[in-house]
C-alpha cells in the first residue's frame, strides 16, 4: 500500500483497548498483506497533534484469540504505513507481589512458550536469522516509563515476559513454575509480534497492563470480573500516557540498533532465493539484498 505521508508511530491495543478517544482526524484503511489481512482496518489519525495509526489486536468487539491473530499480517500492515514505532498494549498477570493489579510494568525479556505460531516472516526459500538478546527497544521502554512514573501510576521498567499460549489461564502448578523461574509476569500476545516488529525493523516496547495475580496467590485467583475491572481501570491511564509520550516519541533521537537489525541478517545467497518468496519480503530487506 502506497501512502503519500508515512505513519511513524504505531499502537497495538490488547484486551479493553478497542479505539482511542484521543484519536482526530480519524480515517479506517483496509490493508492487505502478502500475509493475509490484519486483525482489523488500521484506524489513522492525530494524537497531540501526532500521526499514528491504530490497530486493535483481537478485532474491535474482542472477536479473535491469542493463537488465533495474523501477527505477520499485523506487522507487516504497520511497516507498509512507514511505522519506525510501536506502542504495544496487553493485559498480563503478575508472577511478583510487587507488581500488583493496576500496576504498569516495561519488560525488558522474553520468554515464548507459544506453540504452533508462526514466529518469523522468513522461509520458503529465504533464511534469516535476526539479532534477538534484547527482545524490547530498550530506548522506547524507558522514554515509556519516564513518561508513566509522574502520572501517578505505578510503573516497573524492567521485568521478564512469559508468553503462554491460552486462551485458558494458568494452572496454579504453572504459575508456581513461572514463579520459581524468576519470571515477572504472563501474557498472550507479545510473541511472536516482538519478534516480527524486531524483523521488520520497528522499534518495539509493550505496556503491560497488570489485572491479577495469576493462579499462584491464594485468595486472589484470577477471575473475569476482577480481570475486567482492572483492565478497564488501566485503559484509562494507558489512554492518557499514549496522550503524553506520543510527542516524545517522533522527536526521541534513535541510538537503538533496531532500524537496522535486518542489515546482517538474511543468510540465503541473492542466486539461490526464491523469486515470490523475495517479492513478499521486498518491504523488509530490498534495501539490503536483492534476488540474482
Amino acid at each position: 500500500m502506497k501512502n503519500k505521508e508515512p505513519i511513524k508511530i504505531g499502537i497495538i491495543g490488547g484486551s479493553g483497548l478497542y479505539n482511542m478517544r484521543d484519536l482526530q482526524e480519524v480515517r479506517e484503511i483496509a490493508v492487505h498483506t502478502p500475509f493475509g489481512n490484519p486483525s482489523d482496518k488500521l484506524i489513522t489519525g492525530r494524537i497531540s497533534g501526532i500521526r499514528c495509526v491504530f490497530l486493535p489486536r483481537h478485532a474491535r468487539g474482542h472477536r479473535i484469540l491469542p493463537s488465533e491473530i495474523n501477527q505477520r499480517a499485523n506487522i507487516y500492515a504497520l511497516k507498509s504505513l512507514g511505522v519506525e514505532q510501536i506502542l504495544s498494549v496487553g493485559a498480563v498477570g503478575s508472577l511478583k507481589e510487587e507488581l500488583a493489579p493496576r500496576h504498569f510494568v516495561f519488560p525488558d525479556q522474553l520468554v515464548d512458550e507459544t506453540k504452533g505460531r508462526t514466529p518469523t516472516f522468513f522461509g520458503q526459500g529465504i533464511v534469516a536469522h535476526v539479532s534477538w538478546e534484547e527482545p524490547f527497544c530498550h530506548d522506547l521502554s524507558q522514554l515509556l516509563y519516564e513518561t508513566s512514573s509522574p502520572m501517578g501510576v505505578p510503573s516497573h521498567l524492567g521485568g521478564t515476559y512469559i508468553c503462554m499460549e491460552g486462551p485458558q489461564f494458568s494452572t496454579r502448578a504453572e504459575s508456581e513454575y513461572h514463579r520459581k523461574m524468576g519470571y515477572s509476569i504472563i501474557g498472550m500476545t507479545a510473541s511472536p509480534e516482538a519478534k516480527l516488529a524486531r524483523e521488520a525493523e520497528i522499534c518495539y516496547a509493550t505496556v503491560a497492563l497488570v489485572t491479577d495475580y495469576d493462579a499462584w496467590k491464594e485468595g486472589e485467583e484470577v477471575s473475569v470480573e476482577k480481570v475486567v475491572e482492572n483492565l478497564q481501570a488501566n485503559i484509562n491511564n494507558v489512554q492518557r500516557l499514549i496522550l503524553q509520550a506520543l510527542p516524545k516519541m517522533i522527536v526521541r533521537s534513535k541510538t537503538c540498533d533496531c532500524g537496522q537489525s535486518m542489515r546482517h541478517a538474511v543468510f540465503t545467497q541473492p542466486g539461490a532465493m526464491n523469486k515470490a518468496t523475495y517479492k513478499k519480503l521486498k518491504l523488509l530487506i530490498g534495501n539490503y539484498v536483492k534476488p540474482k
